[in-house]
């Protein structure tokens, strides 16, 4: 693939993109968010067609979300299962809206992400697949999962290492209830480019590696990778599924930090 030179981060733009209020400002948004999609792709030679926005609403209140409805979006990207939970029940009134539960997920809430979501992008141990699965059939639903993997190698990332996703990928097939879609990552959050590309290159090139070794009925056409700071760059080096979330509804008041693993940050209790 050919790969640009000159393409920055935007992680600098952090709590500078203003808050969208209405309709129009998340229509806007929606637009010139698409629009650099649209650049992107064509700088490389790819189809913007191939590339998903996935709206990323986490945090913001149900008042942003059905703004968000209103403008177009069909498919929200929420972290937490539970703040997800609470915003579907609360908004089943709108029927066609689906779920993208992009977060690290705890064996203990697969029972609300089995409930509700139409997508979990963060599938990264057979603990969680176990669980989903169980989950899942006493629902009698399925669900579409990516496969997270830790690109950058910090410890402040989950994800499985490159070299355990082979054989992770090997064991999907018993989960009937899981629909294997491809692969996700977390790239570095660094305003050094280049730094952030190598992130998005491995994961294309483990994809690519995996394609012909998979399993049927495991797919790995997808590659979801890039958020507001980075999603150019992802797109650049194939991404078909990018997470955009403050470049569309605003400015979080939380850093995306609070959502991974720090020595301050640990995962929730069971309950």
């Amino acid at each position: 693939m050919q790969t640009p030179v000159g393409t920055r981060t935007s992680h600098d733009r952090h709590g500078l993109y203003p808050e969208a209020t209405t309709v129009e400002d998340l229509r806007r948004n929606l637009a010139s968010v698409r629009e650099r999609i649209d650049a992107a792709c064509h700088r490389v030679g790819r189809d913007p067609a191939s590339v998903r926005l996935l709206p990323v609403s986490k945090t913001k209140p149900e008042a942003s979300l059905r703004l968000a409805y209103a403008a177009g979006c069909r498919v929200l990207g929420e972290n937490k299962p539970q703040e997800a939970y609470r915003k579907w029940e609360t908004m089943q009134d709108l029927t066609d809206l689906q779920w993208s539960v992009i977060g690290h997920l705890q064996t203990n809430k697969a029972k609300l992400v089995a409930r509700f979501a139409s997508e979990f992008q963060a599938l990264d141990s057979m603990r969680v697949a176990e669980a989903l699965e169980r989950r899942l059939q006493a629902e009698g639903r399925s669900l579409d999962v990516f496969v997270q993997v830790n690109t950058s190698g910090e410890a402040s990332k989950y994800g499985l290492a490159s070299e355990d996703v082979p054989a992770f990928i090997q064991e999907l097939p018993t989960f009937s209830a899981l629909r294997v879609r491809g692969l996700m990552t977390l790239a570095l959050f660094s305003g050094e480019a280049e730094r952030v590309r190598q992130c998005f290159i491995l994961l294309r090139t483990l994809r690519d590696q995996l394609r012909d070794s998979a399993p049927a009925g495991v797919g790995l056409d997808e590659l979801s990778m890039g958020m507001s700071g980075d999603f150019e760059i992802a797109i650049e080096e194939g991404a078909t599924v990018v997470r955009v979330g403050q470049a569309i509804f605003g400015a979080r008041n939380t850093l995306d930090g609070h959502y991974w693993p720090t020595d301050s940050n640990t995962e929730e209790s069971p309950s």
